[in-house]
């Protein structure tokens, strides 16, 4: 069959780091075109990657040109660039959060059933190794009830490695909505509900500005979650972890602790109850301290979805889900209240 022909809407780190050359790696795609509002950064990556460069996302969707879209902007512009493609009878891969309102990933999940086509938001923590095993022990019943869990995604900041440094719209309110609480803690949001097969459904925390003085969003963020059955656990989301990167998650259950990318050489380590000890070596999680080098499987996954028509693995539903327990984290810290998840 023809080729998919893929534009990327945004030339930033993440387009470079991950789509761009995931895109250029998947033999069923073709990169045509790529945009973005700073004409110099679209001329140079359209150059390096043999595409058109557009500065108007308008008018790369209203081109002709495109099958599919990975939407790598600002925050604040996820919502309406994907619904634009989605209108224009695109195929949609949407950077996380998928949005800055209940709102708009609302009307996001409306565009995508009305134009039939694909809508899935980047979650790339469902496709580690380590973390598709664990689901897989907890939901045959190897761990048995789990009691508890925490889990934790912090590095130094979107400052050392985006494109734009200190300037960039990360630590902008107006474009990035949420700090770390949204570039980091909406990763582990989706990946508990993902591990643990059941829906956050309320939610304590404190989301401060402590590292970053010439921020005007959160970079420290500490969440205590209940899920639906009761598990109750923390989540820490931080751009001030000033050495090495920490993604662990450590789930209690009750005959066994398992240890996500906690271990250096292990990427799961299993401790049963009666003292055995069981390490998996699955690969390693990719992070931004790897360069890019290792795949994220979020394109292919995307990429295989549309080619056979199926179901994509993170439907806009499920960005939804996970936004919301973002959205409810937000709310608590305002009201210094435990906030309900919005029931769907």
């Amino acid at each position: 069959m023809d080729k998919l022909r893929v534009g990327v809407i945004g030339c930033g780190s993440i387009a470079q780091h991950r789509h761009l050359p995931e895109y250029k790696m998947n033999t069923h795609v073709e990169l045509v075109a790529v945009c973005d509002s700073n004409e110099q950064r679209a001329n140079e990556v359209a150059e390096k990657y043999g595409a058109k460069a557009f500065t108007s996302y308008e008018e790369l969707v209203n081109s002709g040109l495109v099958d599919v879209v990975s939407v790598c902007t600002p925050n604040y512009l996820h919502a309406p660039i994907s619904i634009a493609a989605l209108n224009a009878g695109i195929h949609v891969l949407c950077e996380k959060p998928m949005a800055t309102s209940w709102e708009e990933a609302e009307e996001m999940i409306v565009a995508a059933k009305i134009s039939g086509k694909k809508l899935m938001i980047a979650h790339n923590q469902r496709f580690v190794p380590s973390h598709q095993r664990a689901r897989q022990l907890i939901a045959n019943g190897e761990i048995g009830k789990i009691y508890s869990f925490r889990t934790a995604f912090g590095h130094g900041g979107p400052e050392g490695w985006s494109v734009e440094g200190k300037e960039g719209w990360f630590f902008q309110k107006e474009k990035a909505f949420v700090g770390a609480m949204g570039d980091l803690g909406v990763h582990k949001t989706d990946l508990l509900r993902y591990v643990l097969g059941e829906e956050i459904t309320e939610v304590g925390s404190f989301v401060e500005t402590s590292a970053k003085d010439f921020a005007d969003v959160d970079d420290n963020a500490v969440c205590v979650l209940k899920t639906e059955s009761g598990i109750i656990g923390t989540l820490a989301a931080s751009w001030a972890y000033v050495s090495s990167e920490d993604n662990s998650t450590i789930i209690y259950g009750e005959k066994a602790i398992l240890r996500l990318e906690d271990d250096p050489t292990n990427s799961l380590v299993v401790q049963y109850a009666n003292g055995e000890v069981v390490n998996y070596q699955l690969g390693k999680i990719q992070s931004n301290d790897s360069g890019g080098q290792n795949n994220s499987h979020v394109i292919e996954k995307f990429v295989e979805a549309v080619i056979q028509n199926q179901e994509v693995p993170v439907t806009g539903e499920e960005g939804m889900k996970s936004l919301e327990v973002i959205l409810a984290a937000l709310e608590s810290n305002e009201t210094k209240q435990i906030v309900r998840v919005r029931d769907r």
